[in-house]
């Protein structure tokens, strides 16, 4: 049996093959079950008591060796360079061309990294929502207009599921589950029943940003409103705020900057006027507070927010709020140097 063993041993160490095949047969000649090596294993047993030890370990530095060989021969093969110039018609022609960052992901990264400056928190939320979470908790009177199937997708089979309207409705969830401080934002994707045109979609993507705390003011608001234009349009950005009405804030307020390209001397882009508006915004209204469980005695908070697509209009100046989902690689490339 040693013999044997021995001899196998020197037959394993020379072991060469030209290619995959004659490889595939040396292990099969050696390591299969009907392989030399396996023959031996059977043998085994009639191997005398005093000599099992010995030969045991013979068997095992045999198998081991030849397992080594045959995978170090594998390796050889794998990482060798055959020289073919095998060509997949099938696949993509050469260069394959590399993707950019969608604008409307450029923008939103860059309102969240300003906002986290600034403390916020990210806080998502589903985009298929109810009634109370979309609307009641945030004031929304029974026979608002915002409830009507013209404005909003409702789920036929249950009326009270609806596609959120907006992002608002992370806050109230945030707003339920947690108690103040509270400072988030809310980027996501919501829906709306409008025809789709260059300045109106069926979907579209926001921002919203809460805060709740003790002693919170307008002045708060103010403050972060202008930091956050002066940031995302330039340091000689100018704000102002014009009061307007949305039922989850009192007082409420439209933001406009001045315009960007015209630096607020008046141009077709801002129509004339020196100001575009891109945010609505408030201090949180007591009956949110309440409803969500916050004690609007104790807490005031302000909640703002804006569209996107917008902002990214206004920093790229796309004229149809179409192009951003039509996936035309040629306006995609357009901001490969954007970020």
């Amino acid at each position: 049996m040693i013999a044997k063993i021995n001899q196998l041993l020197q037959e394993v160490e020379a072991l060469k093959a030209a290619n995959a095949e004659e490889l595939e047969a040396l292990r099969i000649k050696y390591l299969s079950k009907k392989g030399a090596i396996n023959d031996l294993m059977a043998d085994f047993r009639n191997v005398a008591a005093e000599q099992k030890k010995e030969v045991g370990m013979r068997l095992n530095e045999l198998k081991n060796k030849a397992q080594e060989k045959i995978n170090a021969l594998k390796e050889q093969f794998e990482s060798q360079d055959t020289g073919c110039d095998d060509i997949d018609l099938t696949r993509s022609a050469y260069p394959v061309e590399l993707g950019t960052r969608h604008p409307l992901t450029i923008v939103k990264n860059e309102i969240i990294d300003i906002f986290a400056r600034l403390g916020f928190s990210i806080a998502e939320g589903p985009e298929i929502e109810d009634d109370w979470h979309v609307f009641s908790a945030l004031n929304f009177a029974e026979d608002h207009p915002a409830r009507d199937m013209q404005d909003t997708f409702f789920i036929e089979a249950h009326p009270d599921i609806v596609l959120r309207t907006h992002t608002s409705s992370v806050q109230t969830r945030v707003m339920e589950t947690s108690q103040p401080p509270i400072r988030i934002i809310c980027p996501g994707r919501v829906y709306r029943n409008e025809a789709i045109s260059y300045r109106a979609h069926c979907f579209f993507h926001q921002v919203e940003a809460l805060y709740v705390d003790k002693d919170v003011s307008f002045t708060d608001l103010k403050q972060v409103l202008l930091l956050f234009a002066k940031e995302m349009f330039g340091e000689d950005t100018k704000i102002r705020l014009r009061p307007s009405y949305f039922p989850f804030t009192e007082p409420s307020a439209e933001m406009d900057i001045s315009c960007n390209i015209c630096g607020g001397k008046g141009c077709p882009f801002c129509k004339h006027t020196g100001w575009v508006e891109i945010l609505g915004c408030g201090m949180v209204d007591p009956n949110v507070l309440e409803s969500n469980g916050i004690d609007s005695k104790v807490y005031s908070g302000y909640a703002l927010g804006m569209g996107i697509e917008r902002i990214t209009n206004l920093k790229y100046q796309v004229k149809d709020l179409r192009m951003f989902s039509e996936n035309d690689t040629r306006f995609l490339k357009e901001f490969e140097a954007a970020y």
